[in-house]
């Protein structure tokens, strides 16, 4: 949730499951600022996403906002990165396997 440009706020499946869901309460009457997670973890568009991936891993979230001079640019999924880190090591393995069969002489 954003309040002018600041991150105010993060609403996941698990916050709507566990605070309005589980405790039979009717979406329609729920507004978000109740339900939303206000201590988030944001990350910038500079940050390596090996940190990205250890910061997601120790905070046990699953969505990393963001942000840049105070504005949010986007929001990082875990699924997101784990693709970036497939792709990057299946780029170095057919590197390898190249160099190994002959590939640079």
């Amino acid at each position: 949730m954003l309040q002018g440009a600041e991150v105010v706020g993060i609403i996941s499946e698990r916050d709507y499951t566990r605070k309005v869901f589980l405790k039979g309460k009717r979406s329609r009457e729920t507004k978000v600022e109740e339900i939303m997670s206000k201590d988030v973890t944001v990350t910038s568009s500079n940050e390596p996403v090996e940190n990205c991936m250890r910061l997601m891993t120790e905070k046990r979230i699953r969505h990393l906002p963001v942000v840049d001079d105070g504005k949010l640019r986007g929001v990082l999924s875990i699924g997101d990165v784990v693709k970036h880190i497939i792709s990057t090591q299946s780029a170095t393995i057919e590197h390898l396997e190249s160099y190994i069969h002959g590939g640079y002489q």
